[in-house]
């Protein structure tokens, strides 16, 4: 890994996105079956409720809240609140798969250059945004010293670089 300022802590990838939810099965279900995630094992040594999941290159942690009622629900969808985003190969694969699995979204599109973007915003079963996207068709411009990069070739030298390092 290269050393730099950029990096202090070494920071290699995310690990995994923790979850409160007010149900676990309902949220087991829609990560798996919505989103492609598969269950995996937890520690056995937790004393609460919960599940891990894993897919995409990252992990979901599910925790059961002990004070379900007090979650906030959440029905407006705003592409402005906090939200975990994932990458497509057909945007509209997925609006057709959302509408026959009756699940509500909103649609954006992004038009930055010549370039669009398309996005479908939706909510998981405790109001979580989750966006899907084909953000990979917008370059990825650092601000200062380097060059654009699709979002699909920094992952791929990303890979590349990691695969070197790993048979040195």
């Amino acid at each position: 890994m290269k050393e730099s300022a950029g990096n202090p802590l070494h920071l290699k990838s995310v690990n995994h996105v923790s979850l409160v939810c007010r149900n676990i099965s309902e949220s087991i279900d829609f990560y798996q079956n919505v989103l492609g995630f598969v269950p995996i094992r937890r520690p056995g040594s937790f004393n609460f409720d919960g599940a891990w999941l894993f897919g995409h290159g990252i992990g979901i942690h599910l925790l059961q809240s002990e004070n379900p009622d007090s979650l906030p629900k959440k029905s407006v969808i705003n592409p402005k609140d906090n939200h975990l985003s994932f990458q497509c190969e057909s945007v509209g694969n997925v609006e057709k798969f959302l509408k026959e699995m009756g699940i509500k979204y909103v649609r954006a599109l992004v038009e930055e250059g010549g370039i669009l973007v398309e996005q479908l915003f939706f909510h998981d079963p405790d109001g979580f945004m989750i966006e899907i996207c084909d953000c990979d068709n917008l370059p990825v411009v650092p601000l200062v010293g380097d060059v654009a990069r699709s979002c699909a070739r920094v992952n791929s030298v990303q890979q590349m670089v990691q695969q070197q390092l790993r048979a040195n």
